[in-house]
């Protein structure tokens, strides 16, 4: 198991990464998946939109995208995510940066062992698991509704 966080561009840096490293990984092998190569990208609302464009098709900013290279169970990839956008969403769900980039790191890790979030009763799901680990690393129940 490899998990990294890179930064890309921006000054932030995640408070308490080692913990949420092993979060992750825990979140992982709650799927009866393997932690692999796993790297994720913190960066700019300007680097995400280019991402987005150019492999998504895709012209606006959002907060994560996953890029899937898992080979069997064994979850490896790439999640870039917007510190900006994030900040922006923590604002609006009034929760603090941190919460709300670890939501996103899960969302992006969810993406990879399988979950999707195209239609409402997936973005739900979704939702809940979230919640469910953000409740175990932080202590404090969560609910925030779509």
């Amino acid at each position: 198991m490899k998990i990294n966080i890179y930064y890309d561009k921006i000054s932030y840096r995640f408070p308490g990464w080692r913990k949420s490293v092993l979060l992750i990984d825990k979140v992982i092998r709650s799927e009866g998946l393997v932690s692999g190569d796993l790297n994720f990208i913190i960066t700019s609302d300007e680097i995400i939109r280019a991402i987005n464009i150019e492999f998504l098709k895709h012209n606006y900013n959002t907060d994560v995208i996953s890029f899937d290279y898992n080979t069997g169970k064994i979850v490896n990839g790439e999640i870039y995510i917007s510190k900006d956008t994030v900040k922006r969403n923590a604002f609006n769900y009034n929760v603090s940066l941190k919460e709300e980039m670890l939501r996103v790191m899960i969302h992006g890790v969810l993406h990879l062992t399988g979950y999707n979030d195209g239609t409402r009763e997936d973005k739900k799901l979704m939702r809940k698991k979230e919640n469910i680990w953000l409740k175990e690393f932080f202590g404090k129940s969560y609910g925030i509704q779509l």
